[in-house]
């Protein structure tokens, strides 16, 4: 298992999804993609698709309107 940082901050939405999706492709079962958002649009669609997807997800405040959404690939 390993932990990726996917850093989007300052980006706003389709990107940030587009580049999580792309990202997770690369990805094995059971690692960790960190998604660093600070726009809400993309701090609700990034996740909402995650979880859609069967993905495990987390999300964590980490600073005033910026937050790391952590997915666990599991598919």
């Amino acid at each position: 298992m390993k932990e990726v940082m996917l850093d989007c901050l300052g980006e706003a939405c389709p990107v940030p999804l587009v580049k999580t999706e792309n990202k997770l492709k690369e990805l094995a079962v059971g690692d960790v993609l960190i998604v660093q958002i600070d726009h809400s649009c993309a701090m609700k669609n990034v996740p909402e698709w995650a979880r859609k997807e069967g993905h495990n997800v987390e999300i964590e405040e980490v600073d005033d309107g910026e937050w790391e959404v952590v997915i666990e690939k599991v598919k």
